[in-house]
């Protein structure tokens, strides 16, 4: 057995689950990733204006703040360099293993341990911990003569910063939270941009400004006071979007009061009535991914910015054509097409056989997408997932991979003071949390506000939204430290 611990992925869900190892003194762990370098995400994308979109305060583990935050929405590269802290202060850099993709992941009963499949070779571990989050492969969209294309194509996710885009004619596809980042960045450099928009997005006004430098030095200095803004902020996001999106039934007027305050954002931008109403979403708040700027509706006031809502026929060598029977010519395409989130090869986004050889993406895509507290699952011992089922409660992305550590160095250490060399969640807890959250889904914004026209990654081929963990983070949090551990059997 080569290690005791195998983390796939090397963002901040495969950080931060390698911090909590130490700290508990499991080091014979490693850290594989595909790339060459730390950070998921925030090393992926790269394109113009990319930055968080929940206050940074927020954003970082809450046992490592940053008092640097350049902004209140820090940019991509503040992150990429937060990433970089957090693997030198925590000595993770040893443990790392990049450049190596795993194409599969075994389950080995009689050895009882995983067996990594890599273009280098084979990594076994005994306990295999999965941190690839899910927005990570982007989607490329279903459209007739994507190929055929003569010019150049970039996905948001995949940009090309030496194609110089000044003067050109830009056609850009998707109006989701990447494209809501790039176009107001894009918009004064290129010749013409015409954005092709299927579903229109709620977008609430975003109070982004510098952050001082008095500010960030006291926050240095004493670190309560950082403390204190990261505490608002997070009671600010859990109230308006956890609590108005997961218990939209019992309190509809948090969303509508959100509603309300979006529509009075974009009458404020945009005067014209005919173009406003081209941009008002026709399915309530929290049915896709929410969003904040103050910059993307301007954007469409330029005299180089056309919106575009009529259906894309196909794309052409020299552009797009239009169900309307127009067709704009184009030197560059961008897709702004998001990510394949809930699908059989992204959820996993590589083979993982269980138990009796069962293939966990074929399992779900039979039996709907569950997993136990959102991490494991029966047909899987020895694996956990920081992003599985039910598991992101909404208001940050370290709030999710803090709970779900926590369980996972649960069952971890419970298994060294046993001596257990095998741990699997019992199929009757796994059912009874999945019961749980589809009871608890029937009063979320999602199946309460008119979601049918949206278009969201949030819901998968049957119908149900596993992203989100319909509760509180501190619900799920409280869950973590207080789940039965009989839950799971663990054995010699």
């Amino acid at each position: 057995m080569d290690h005791e611990v195998a983390i796939v992925g090397a963002g901040f869900s495969g950080l931060g689950i390698a911090i909590e190892l130490k700290r508990h003194g499991l080091d014979d762990f490693v850290i594989v990733d595909q790339r060459a370098d730390i950070g998921g995400v925030w090393l992926a994308n790269t394109y113009p204006g990319i930055a968080v979109d929940i206050p940074s305060a927020s954003y970082s583990f809450s046992y490592e703040p940053n008092p640097d935050w350049s902004r209140v929405f820090a940019p991509g590269a503040e992150l990429k360099r937060y990433a970089d802290h957090c693997a030198d202060k925590y000595g993770l850099r040893p443990h790392l293993r990049l450049g190596t993709r795993v194409e599969r992941a075994r389950w080995d009963e009689a050895a009882r341990l995983w067996r990594l499949a890599t273009p280098s070779g084979e990594i076994t571990a005994r306990f295999l911990i999965t941190a690839n989050g899910v927005l990570h492969q982007p989607k490329r969209p279903d459209i007739p003569g994507l190929d055929d294309f003569a010019g150049k194509v970039m996905h948001t996710a995949e940009w090309d910063a030496s194609h110089d885009l000044s003067g050109r004619r830009v056609g850009l596809i998707g109006t989701g939270a990447s494209a809501l980042q790039v176009i107001p960045r894009i918009a004064a450099e290129v010749g013409r941009l015409h954005v092709y928009q299927r579903t229109a997005i709620w977008v609430a006004p975003k109070p982004d400004f510098r952050v001082p430098r008095p500010v960030r030095r006291l926050f240095r200095a004493v670190p309560a006071t950082q403390r204190a803004v990261r505490a608002v902020t997070n009671a600010v996001v859990e109230l308006f979007l956890v609590t108005g999106i997961t218990q939209n039934r019992r309190y509809p007027f948090v969303v509508r009061v959100i509603e309300r305050v979006c529509r009075a954002h974009l009458r404020r931008q945009v005067p014209d009535p005919e173009l406003r109403r081209a941009l008002t979403p026709t399915y309530g708040f929290g049915c896709k991914r929410p969003s904040m700027s103050s910059t993307y509706y301007p954007a469409f006031l330029r005299g180089n910015v056309e919106l575009v809502t009529a259906g894309i026929e196909r794309i052409t060598p020299k552009g797009v054509r239009t169900a309307d029977g127009r067709e704009q010519e184009f030197d560059t395409l961008i897709l702004g097409t998001g990510f394949k989130v809930i699908e059989p090869d992204n959820l996993p986004p590589y083979p993982i056989t269980g138990r009796d050889g069962v293939d966990l993406g074929e399992h779900w895509a039979r039996e709907r997408y569950h997993a136990y507290e959102g991490t494991s699952v029966p047909q899987a011992p020895n694996l956990w997932m920081l992003m599985g089922p039910y598991s992101f409660t909404g208001y940050s992305w370290f709030g999710m991979i803090e709970y779900q550590s926590t369980h996972v160095l649960r069952c971890l250490t419970e298994a060294r003071r046993r001596g257990a060399t095998r741990v699997q969640v019992r199929q009757e807890a796994d059912d009874r949390f999945f019961r749980d959250m589809l009871r608890r889904a029937k009063g979320t914004a999602f199946y309460n506000n008119n979601c049918a026209s949206s278009n969201s990654y949030y819901f998968d081929a049957s119908g149900d939204a596993p992203l989100l963990r319909p509760t509180s983070t501190l619900q799920a949090l409280r869950r973590s430290r207080r789940f039965r551990l009989d839950d799971y059997s663990f054995t010699r």
